[in-house]
């Protein structure tokens, strides 16, 4: 059906700040579907340490659902724990069978729940539009990007209605997890800093969601001086890790058992591969049609620090002096009714790999450590409860439901 190739027809834009003109956006088509994925109670799974399963849980919504509907292009966006995917008709079965094996292994493996949703956009698009854009952040990488706030709708829907919900048992076995890696080493802040953001527009302040996220963006380029300068991901910073360990939430991922030698296999294989991939990028070797020299600077052009899913979703390297600075202006604007924002401030990022095709496909799914947007929109509930009086005129808003507040580095939660 041509709808089927709606994304993958869809003209890239060539900036990310063209994704801030709601002109260059084009609706989504009507029978698609939205799938939704969270793990649940993710504040405390970090509040225990496991932000880097709570991360790689994420990352594998997105992991099966490309590989179960490939070679079809579908957008998606990573929300730190959880992601946002649309399906055309004809791949909503595989997708499902696809989502439901992660939710299997996100208990079996990992001991934590993974709500999932389904929601036909026909329920969504009378009530919120969902309008869909990408840009071309380098020859092998084109982001996605939503407005409209039907996503945001449909993933309360999930929330509230379990008529959304896939509570079914599933099989590990139909979740392929082939090109998902967590190889690299959490990548250090140059200047101490690395803030997770999001920022969500209030009806209240008069601007439309586009518009005031432009604004923002332009505001962080003044204190920051501009995307480049603010990329959490410096090439030189990059190093693949010679630690087994750092490999243990990959393998409980994809190891093809559950036992602990299934586990200890998966990971000998994969520390042999990283000692390969250490040689090639050494030695600037060019082999399998990459240009190993060139491959960490892929790697970052090819990763998703900023993003719009209804909401403005950043990683952002800077010192301290820059994050006092973007705090002022964001509680400027939040006092004055016209954004919420939700803040969390590590010294680092984490990376997350889709590899397709190392070649030519291949996406880097970036979160701060410690917590990174989890806990940001955790903030973000927050000043949302805590400014806005009709809390359910702006529910929608809100992708997260966590309980526990803690002020990051002495700001103020926010």
């Amino acid at each position: 059906m041509a709808s089927d190739l709606f994304y993958a027809d869809l003209p890239p834009l060539e900036q990310f700040l063209a994704l801030a003109n709601p002109n260059n956006y084009t609706d989504a088509p009507v029978d698609w579907y939205a799938l939704i994925t969270d793990v649940v109670a993710s504040t405390e799974a970090i509040a225990r340490g496991q932000y880097k399963e709570v991360n790689v849980l994420g990352a594998s919504s997105i992991m099966a659902v490309l590989n179960a509907v490939a070679p079809l292009e579908v957008p998606f966006v990573f929300g730190g724990d959880g992601a946002v995917l649309l399906v055309p008709p004809a791949a909503v079965h595989l997708a499902r069978e696809a989502l439901l094996g992660v939710r299997a292994l996100a208990h079996a493996s990992f001991g934590l729940d993974l709500r999932v949703g389904i929601v036909p956009l026909a329920a969504v698009m009378p009530q919120h539009p969902v309008r869909v854009a990408k840009v071309r952040l380098s020859p092998v990488y084109c982001q996605a990007s939503f407005i409209g706030g039907g996503l945001t709708y449909a993933t309360e829907l999930v929330k509230a209605n379990p008529t959304y919900r896939l509570d079914l048992p599933g099989n590990p076995i139909t979740a392929n997890l082939t090109g998902l890696e967590c190889r690299w080493q959490d990548i250090p802040s140059p200047q101490g800093h690395t803030l997770s953001l999001i920022v969500a527009a209030l009806p209240s302040g008069g601007y439309g969601n586009e518009y005031l996220y432009r604004e923002v963006l332009e505001a962080l380029g003044g204190i920051y001086g501009g995307g480049e300068s603010y990329h959490p991901v410096a090439p030189a910073a990059l190093h693949l890790s010679v630690n087994p360990g750092r490999l243990r939430a990959e393998a409980k991922a994809r190891a093809k058992g559950p036992r602990w030698g299934d586990r200890a296999r998966y990971t000998a294989q994969a520390y042999l591969e990283t000692l390969v991939g250490l040689g090639l990028m050494a030695g600037k070797v060019q082999a399998g049609g990459v240009d190993w020299g060139q491959y960490k600077a892929d790697v970052r052009a090819a990763s998703d620090y900023q993003k719009i899913d209804d909401l403005l979703r950043m990683v952002i390297a800077g010192s301290p002096a820059q994050t006092e600075q973007l705090v002022r202006y964001l509680e400027a604007r939040l006092e004055k009714g016209h954004l919420a924002y939700g803040i969390h401030v590590s010294d680092r990022a984490l990376m997350t790999c889709l590899i397709m095709d190392r070649r030519d496909r291949h996406f880097h799914l970036i979160d701060g450590a410690d917590g990174g947007y989890a806990l940001a929109a955790q903030r973000l509930k927050a000043r949302l409860q805590g400014k806005v009086q009709n809390w359910q005129a702006y529910a929608r808003l809100v992708q997260r439901r966590p309980q526990r507040l803690e002020p990051p580095l002495g700001i103020q939660a926010g």
